[in-house]
């Protein structure tokens, strides 16, 4: 895809990866979209980077309404929708099992419940608006980027919620990408390794150097903007499609 086309919802966009993303589209030509519950945040961005390129839309990944609205809103103001860039999501550190007694089954349900539902939520209601496009050169239509996680694949201690969520995301993507062929969407998932987000906000400066150090190279906690470079590579590379790219530093999680 020629970036100077894309027009891009980004969920989570108000803030780290999805933020970086959003702003990448917009540096390369492109229109977006901030998908996002925080709503000061999120206009703020949309105001920064100006209303010829950005919009805010108070949007909650799990409710179809919201998202359909929010899509419809998109599409009302830029034309149309090329690509979604899933961020949104949540965290938690629970075991399954803990002096306090059993994993909720109320927080478990939350974290899949947004990290993967409310992923495959804006995915099909997107695709709907993308196959009405007209196909590229390249024949595409459109493009899926939703972020898993290096979780998916070794979850620590306290990251059973989480690891599922992200491990349905590596999951799904294959068979996305080959329900969209037919279509001419793509799907790809990106899995960060340790990235300077809000998520660490309230770590130590030393603890966050002391969380870098342990990745192999480049021995530092990853950049939003490095997440971004790779959504912007997929964005107009036609062959990536239906896999999962680790973006990781070669770190693989250790159980604590």
């Amino acid at each position: 895809m020629d970036m100077r086309e894309v027009v891009a919802i980004v969920t989570g966009g108000a803030s780290g990866l999805g933020e970086a993303a959003v702003r990448n589209v917009v540096q390369h030509g492109g229109k977006v979209a901030i998908l996002d519950l925080t709503v000061e945040k999120g206009q703020a961005l949309a105001n920064e980077l100006g209303r010829e390129n950005a919009l805010f839309v108070h949007t909650d990944v799990i409710s179809e309404a919201s998202v359909r609205e929010a899509i419809d809103q998109a599409a009302g103001t830029f034309g149309t929708i090329h690509a979604v860039v899933n961020c949104a999501g949540i965290g938690l550190a629970q075991k399954t099992l803990s002096r306090s007694g059993p994993h909720p089954l109320e927080s478990f349900s939350k974290v899949i419940s947004v990290n993967l539902i409310g992923t495959f939520n804006v995915i099909r209601l997107a695709v709907e608006q993308m196959v009405g496009n007209e196909p590229n050169q390249q024949g595409e239509r459109g493009v899926i980027i939703n972020t898993a996680s290096v979780a998916a694949f070794e979850g620590q201690v306290g990251q059973v919620a989480y690891s599922a969520s992200k491990g349905g995301i590596v999951s799904m993507t294959l068979p996305l990408a080959r329900d969209l062929a037919w279509y001419g969407i793509r799907v790809m998932a990106i899995a960060p390794g340790l990235f300077d987000t809000p998520m660490f906000d309230q770590l130590p400066r030393s603890e966050k150097a002391a969380l870098g150090a342990t990745v192999p190279f480049p021995a530092r906690m990853g950049d939003p903007k490095e997440y971004a470079m790779l959504v912007n590579s997929i964005l107009t590379n036609p062959m990536l499609n239906g896999e999962t790219i680790r973006l990781d530093g070669a770190i693989r999680m250790a159980p604590k």
